[in-house]
């Protein structure tokens, strides 16, 4: 299968690149310099000089505190680029693949949102990829996959890396550390998403609209946190805090949990989060330290 991933050098775009090429498939992966989102026609040209099947956007605006400053730039990249590249992948004939967030949801449910689930966003991020999901399933071919919690080797740049390693390092400056305990969510490793992503594509079984695809299970951001250095053997004093979902001014959705149901009905499973991120862990820290 042709792929064009548009964000090789993110933390998922680059698990999809690798896993991707692994498989087999013939991949396309332009730079941000050969292929921006928000100019329509380098995207343009890529469709007709790179003619694939299918397109996997990991491309996207995903400072949440930044998005609440600059509502303008998150919603130019979450939602207008998204549904323009969905509308032209749809004169080419050519399945669309982007990604969302568990936060479209308010929180409210205190249990596992499945696809089905009414959104409520909380803040500026959420919204402007709400927005992007009901742009790009306007039209036929088009896939929205809402993830939660994503760490990856990668790393994050807009974020300084990932969670995991981001209180690894913390850990190495200071003696006591504060973790928010007031939000559950899903946490979910780039290599497992990639995986099942590639699964969900792969003909026959393609079929338009919203998939949630997280690890199994959840927890809070200081559970998830204490099971890292539990693992890792890291003696720190990290102390549970409640901030009731905000930073500053901006609310964030107390439980994000997601249900990956539609995905179980297709036999696409994740392992669950402390599954996942042992073997995370072993991988990049080696044995000795497990």
């Amino acid at each position: 299968m042709k792929i064009l991933i548009i964000g090789k050098t993110g933390q998922l775009g680059s698990a999809l690149l690798n896993d991707a090429l692994a498989l087999g498939h013939d991949v396309l992966a332009p730079s941000k310099e050969e292929l921006n989102i928000i100019d329509e026609d380098s995207f343009l040209n890529a469709m007709i000089h790179y003619k694939p099947e299918v397109v996997i956007n990991t491309a996207a605006f995903h400072n949440v505190p930044l998005c609440e400053i600059e509502p303008v730039k998150a919603f130019q990249s979450n939602c207008i680029a998204v549904k323009r590249m969905a509308e032209i992948s749809n004169e080419f004939n050519v399945w669309f693949v982007s990604f969302s967030t568990d936060y479209v949801f308010s929180g409210e449910k205190r249990k596992p949102y499945i696809e089905s689930d009414t959104p409520g966003p909380l803040q500026m991020y959420g919204l402007s990829k709400l927005a992007g999901e009901y742009g790009a399933l306007s039209y036929n071919k088009s896939i929205i996959i809402r993830t939660c919690g994503l760490y990856g080797v990668q790393g994050a740049t807009s974020k300084g890396g990932n969670f995991v390693d981001n209180r690894i390092n913390d850990s190495k400056q200071n003696v006591r550390i504060e973790i928010s305990n007031d939000q559950t969510v899903s946490p979910t490793y780039a290599g497992d998403l990639s995986k099942a992503v590639l699964q969900l594509i792969a003909p026959p079984s393609k079929e338009s609209g919203i998939y949630h695809l997280v690890n199994e299970g959840y927890c809070t951001w200081y559970e998830f946190t204490k099971e890292i250095f539990d693992l890792l053997g890291i003696d720190i004093k990290l102390v549970p805090v409640d901030r009731e979902g905000k930073t500053g001014k901006m609310r964030r959705p107390l439980f994000s949990a997601l249900d990956n149901e539609k995905a179980k009905r297709l036999s696409i499973t994740l392992p669950n989060w402390k599954e996942s991120l042992h073997e995370y862990l072993k991988m990049k820290y080696t044995d000795e330290m497990l």
